[in-house]
């Protein structure tokens, strides 16, 4: 259904079932899934690829060009998954030369006033509360978490299952399956109640517990801790899965409560 006041470019590419409120806009080179539901004053600018089943609600901005001086208006896109949700006002910018594209995966729920800057990735089922800000180049593994008002600074990285508190700073990386809070940002225990939420066994949990007091609350370095893990802990996906974000993080993971920033 499209509402006789909205604004359809003739080659944008809409699904037949896609509804579509009155004083929207929707540009040139845009495709929306089946099922979506597009709210009232919405802007769909070009590059814009939205998925089956998203709901976007009024006052979002979607594929913008980015808010970046080295931008020459090379063609990128801003591609959201299946089944996600964005709240009132949310802004999200096209990619650029560097990834081409700003991505979020499917199922996620980003709400009302958020940003999402050019060439971020974000993963599936994630959660950005109210206000969260995201600078450029920024990647999220899945289930993410974001309480209201985080803003992350540009390049960084923050690994499955996290959840970081409202009103964070995150400057540095943050590993998978934690709890980061405090200023400046610290490792504050696991995402235990996450990680139960999603179906992670006490006996898992307990491992990524002991995983993290190595790297967190035995005062080593970071190379010292990861060698010992590696040692003493029995391989499994999420074990590897830590190591591997410490040893490729290009920022530098955030420290522990024990630990000078």
């Amino acid at each position: 259904m499209r509402q006789p006041l909205a604004y359809i470019h003739p080659n944008a590419k809409i699904a037949n079932n896609v509804v579509i409120e009155p004083f929207t806009s929707i540009d040139n080179n845009v495709e929306i899934g089946d099922g979506s539901w597009i709210g009232s004053n919405v802007t769909i600018m070009e590059g814009a690829r939205i998925g089956k089943n998203c709901n976007i609600f009024p006052g979002s901005v979607i594929a913008a060009i980015p808010q970046d001086l080295k931008f020459k208006g090379e063609e990128t896109t801003a591609e959201i998954g299946n089944n996600t949700t964005i709240r009132e006002c949310v802004t999200i910018n096209r990619g650029t030369s560097d990834r081409l594209k700003t991505r979020i995966g499917d199922n996620c729920l980003i709400m009302a006033y958020s940003h999402i800057a050019h060439d971020c990735f974000i993963g599936n089922h994630c959660v950005f509360s109210n206000n969260s800000t995201l600078a450029g180049h920024i990647t999220t593994g899945d289930h993410v978490i974001l309480a209201g008002l985080v803003a992350v600074h540009q390049f960084c990285t923050i690994g499955d299952y996290s959840f970081v508190a409202g009103g964070s700073l995150v400057r540095k990386d943050v590993p998978p399956y934690v709890k980061a809070a405090r200023e400046p940002l610290s490792y504050v225990g696991i995402n235990s109640v996450g990680l139960r939420r999603r179906g992670f066994t006490s006996e898992k949990i307990t491992e990524i517990q002991n995983i993290y007091r190595i790297l967190y609350q035995k005062k080593y370095n970071n190379t010292q801790a990861s060698e010992i893990i590696e040692a003493e802990m029995i391989a499994s996906p999420e074990r590897d899965e830590i190591l591997q974000f410490v040893k490729n993080s290009k920022r530098g993971i955030m420290k522990g409560y024990f630990q000078k920033n």
